[in-house]
């Protein structure tokens, strides 16, 4: 039977203590492999040093400077985000950075950005907003890309949660937002290629249960030249 989920089910405003000890509590959450792990993430995005990158749900900055790395003087980072305890932590680490920039917006709202970015990534933020909403976002990242830019979602793989490893049934009825589950239970490839995107690609982590999955904006005019 299918659940209806609204806005009120959704955890991803996080606000208060969880917000100003995030990193801390990933990192806890995670046994202490979360650094290691986003590491890795980053170093498997293939930033390019000229790549134009906006982050959606940009969080504490923790990604932005692990990404920010991996850039030249050309390339440079637009991260938004809503939560004022988030927006203050990153807009701290990222004050002497030049080429990042940390906006206070929504990103389920129409964003002005269109065909500018290399790359749109989210980390762990799709999967807190209802179905409708996730749309929204994934117009909003097709829009802001350039042509053959790729959309990156770190995020929950596609299973069943109540037939999952035990730690993960145990995080799913306990501690993640109901939207976690419906989350899961879609097929991402399917929406993003209805929204779209070509070439996927992915890489997966933790057991198979979190993965970085790839996609494409196609460009037309390369591939008619």
């Amino acid at each position: 039977m299918n659940q209806t989920y609204n806005r009120s089910d959704s955890k991803v405003e996080i606000r208060g203590f969880e917000a100003r000890h995030y990193d801390v509590l990933m990192n806890f959450i995670t046994g202490g492999t979360y650094s290691v792990f986003i590491r890795r993430v980053v170093r498997d995005m293939a930033i390019q040093p000229g790549d134009a990158i906006l982050d959606l749900g940009s969080g504490s900055g923790r990604n932005t400077c692990l990404m920010v790395r991996y850039l030249s003087g050309g390339g440079r980072i637009v991260g938004l985000d809503i939560g004022p305890e988030m927006l203050k932590q990153a807009q701290r680490r990222c004050a002497p950075l030049p080429n990042v920039s940390i906006e206070k917006q929504r990103i389920e709202e129409p964003l002005r950005y269109r065909d500018e970015f290399d790359k749109v990534f989210m980390c762990f933020v799709l999967h807190g907003f209802v179905h409708e909403d996730r749309l929204r976002i994934v117009e909003n990242a097709y829009r802001a890309l350039r042509p053959g830019g790729r959309f990156l979602i770190l995020d929950y793989s596609e299973f069943e949660p109540e037939k999952s490893f035990w730690p993960v049934r145990f995080a799913f009825r306990h501690m993640e937002c109901p939207l976690a589950t419906d989350f899961v239970r879609h097929d991402w490839r399917a929406i993003l290629r209805e929204g779209g995107f070509d070439d996927f690609r992915e890489r997966r982590y933790y057991l198979g249960y979190v993965r970085l999955l790839g996609a494409r904006k196609p460009d037309e005019a390369a591939e008619r030249a």
